[in-house]
């Protein structure tokens, strides 16, 4: 397969402009030719239609964009059987929150609250819908009018029973080192709970203007955040036991899902948050306390067995 290039065709779409182009695939601004409305083209790489785990997760992509049907999900348009594979999916107007931090540096409380709440209220949706994001960051939400959001790229989701396929590069399975959450790192399976990890991140950075961890590198980051818990002190006062307990290392003690991390965006004063967070970890407690007592088990079995000899 040749590259295509603006001005080319793509059955009844004309490629009008490159927008993006990555290590996989390129990401082409199009023309309907039936019905005028301008689309987005993403087209695998030549030498990446030859990968047969890429082209799995790419249809994979597109299937779960199908499905998806949200007003702050970017929807997959159906499918078209061509020679050339690619997806077709509506155009969407804005600013990716990765430009507007890198024109403002950080954003008004107000602002940051407004936005986190909507990606709350998006992540439920796809959390229902058993899809699992697994590479939220700011270059993959788009920002409209009044601030409204499209959710996009959806490359390294995950659904709920599906079989799991292996890259062999991490970076291509796990996301971006800055929003990566820790049980990514130790190579679990980014879930609904990497997704939360992921906008704690993310909420930090809109109201601080930098990432909670840095580094030299990116394996130096990743270990940060295996180690380290972040420094709140550019953290609005009300705000950090909200983003403390989205980031927390251990997923058992993070909100249990979005909604609930909506409500205390929305209420950030309500000390109920920290009293959720220690009721799950009650039963995480009781576990390990019952792991402990083990070793103590077996010594007085052995005792027991002993006298008895």
């Amino acid at each position: 397969m040749t590259p295509l290039n603006p001005g080319d065709r793509l059955d009844h779409y004309n490629l009008d402009e490159l927008v993006a182009k990555g290590g996989m695939a390129s990401v082409f601004r199009a023309t309907d030719s039936l019905t005028g409305e301008q689309v987005a083209i993403k087209v695998p790489h030549p030498e990446a239609e030859c990968d047969p785990v890429f082209f799995d997760r790419f249809r994979r992509e597109a299937a779960i964009g199908r499905e998806l049907d949200h007003p702050a999900v970017v929807k997959v348009l159906p499918a078209v059987r061509s020679k050339r594979v690619y997806m077709a999916a509506e155009w969407v107007e804005g600013t990716s929150l990765r430009k507007i931090l890198d024109a403002e540096g950080k954003l008004p409380k107000e602002r940051a609250v407004r936005l986190a709440i909507s990606l709350c209220e998006t992540l439920e949706y796809i959390h229902e819908q058993g899809v699992a994001h697994r590479d939220l960051k700011p270059e993959n939400i788009i920002v409209g009018k009044g601030d409204s959001i499209k959710l996009l790229d959806f490359g390294i989701a995950a659904k709920a029973g599906a079989r799991r396929l292996t890259f062999g590069s991490w970076s291509k399975l796990m996301g971006t080192a800055d929003y990566i959450s820790p049980e990514q790192l130790k190579g679990k399976r980014g879930d609904s709970q990497s997704d939360l990890y992921a906008l704690g991140v993310i909420m930090y950075e809109m109201l601080t203007g930098t990432a909670p961890f840095e580094g030299m590198n990116p394996f130096v980051v990743m270990n940060q955040r295996l180690i380290a818990d972040p420094d709140m002190t550019g953290i609005p006062e009300e705000l950090r036991a909200v983003i403390e307990c989205a980031m927390q290392r251990d997923p058992l003690r993070r909100y249990a899902d979005a909604r609930e991390f909506s409500h205390d965006l929305k209420r950030p004063a309500d000390p109920r948050h920290a009293e959720r967070r220690t009721a799950r970890q009650e039963p995480r407690k009781a576990v390990l306390f019952s792991l402990a007592m083990i070793p103590a088990g077996i010594f007085l079995l052995m005792m027991l067995v002993a006298q008895h000899q």
